[in-house]
């Protein structure tokens, strides 16, 4: 525990990390707040979950089209002009998704502005993942860096939606909205105030193909292993509510989904003090393959506590090949590919959340509530055998990683 606790000790002490590491949490405040407070504000407005959910889905399409092109420009220019053209247009885009919903100027309005929303996305997530990969250069650095920064997306993903379900209950949708806006302008200040920038140093001018970084068999892989990932995600997702559903007791889906969040932060944390001398490759195929049966132990218990238990238990390794997944794009991707890598990692986590959600809803209405759970258990073994297949580089332990 002392060689465990010495471990983080020595990593805070490093210059800027205390600061960095916060300046993660604060920035990145709206992805846990925006959606689900997008979703129930134009519910409320729009008076459908069906339309409601369709222009959601506009709006990650976008962002998901839109990242890898502002990962290309921050690659080619630097991040500055990005994060200051994405800080003034997001929060207006989403103020004018705002208006059009309460002013009823129909649903081609608030498409069109959701449109804009997500292509001017502000990037913060994927700037604090590159920034990790800009301040250290050894694995075990990264690796560390990658797994409190996975423990923080969950903070993101607990914070978020609580703030916004307390501002519902005290005000309405409309107010959890508004403040989700001013949540974006403040992320953006807290990061473009920061030492964050400083810390991104052009490249210099080079030749770049059509498809950078797409163009890396390796990282093919690892993008391929990332969406069956993030499919199972989208899976439980639906899952666990589905199943609280099923027992009569809508609220324990919320619960449930906690329970799995506090999993995978505790699992991050541990695996982040952990002193491996595997290599990054083999780390990310043994959290997959460890994942894929808490999943499947879904099949085999009931009720409230049991299931509690088990959706705790397969949270623990979602941090860890989250974390692991990171290193392995931050190793792989070439310097002049560094931003945009990471965009591209985005795109796939959110094609494969939003498929998985499809593929969990339809699941669960047509083959039962633990059908979501049986399908994420064969999907993630699948992208554990997927891994298995990237080729060892092999690190000495402590060394810097190959650029």
């Amino acid at each position: 525990m002392r060689r465990f606790a010495s471990q983080y000790r020595d990593f805070f002490r490093l210059p800027d990390v205390t600061t960095l590491v916060a300046v993660a949490v604060l920035s990145r405040m709206p992805i846990g707040m925006v959606g689900l407070s997008m979703l129930m504000c134009l519910r409320d407005s729009m008076g459908s979950y069906a339309l409601a959910g369709s222009i959601s889905g506009i709006y990650f399409v976008a962002m998901a089209v839109g990242a890898p092109v502002q990962g290309r420009l921050i690659d080619r220019q630097g991040p500055g002009t990005v994060v200051a053209v994405t800080g003034v247009v997001s929060p207006l885009a989403h103020l004018a998704i705002l208006l059009t919903a309460i002013l009823d100027a129909g649903f081609a309005a608030v498409a069109l502005a959701a449109t804009v929303a997500g292509l001017f996305a502000t990037p913060m997530t994927v700037l604090t993942r590159t920034l990790w990969r800009m301040r250290f250069t050894r694995d075990e650095d990264r690796r560390r860096a990658f797994s409190i920064d996975a423990v923080m997306i969950e903070l993101n993903f607990t914070l978020g939606p609580a703030i916004v379900a307390g501002v519902v209950a005290s005000a309405n949708p409309t107010a959890a909205y508004a403040l989700s806006i001013g949540v974006i302008v403040a992320s953006f200040l807290v990061f473009v105030l920061s030492p964050a920038l400083r810390y991104f140093k052009p490249e210099p001018p080079v030749e770049r193909h059509l498809l950078g970084p797409l163009t890396d068999p390796h990282l093919l892989v690892v993008f391929g292993a990332t969406f069956g990932l993030t499919l199972a995600f989208g899976q439980l997702e639906v899952g666990y509510p589905a199943y609280a559903t099923f027992l009569g007791l809508p609220a324990l889906g919320g619960i449930l989904l906690a329970a799995n969040s506090f999993g995978s932060a505790l699992g991050g944390t541990l695996f982040g003090g952990l002193d491996l001398r595997a290599p990054v490759e083999r780390q990310f195929a043994a959290t997959l393959a460890i994942m894929s049966l808490p999943l499947a132990l879904h099949a085999f218990v009931d009720g409230a506590l049991a299931f509690g238990a088990a959706a705790f238990i397969a949270g623990a390794a979602i941090a860890p090949s989250i974390a692991c997944q990171s290193v392995l794009v931050s190793r792989l991707a070439p310097a002049r590919y560094a931003t945009e890598a990471f965009t591209w990692s985005s795109t796939f986590i959110v094609s494969g959340l939003g498929s998985g959600m499809a593929v969990g809803g339809w699941l669960s209405e047509t083959r039962g509530p633990k059908a979501p759970f049986v399908a994420g258990a064969v999907t993630v073994a699948a992208m554990a055998l997927l891994a298995r297949r990237l080729p060892v580089r092999r690190v000495p332990h402590g060394a810097a990683a190959p650029h």
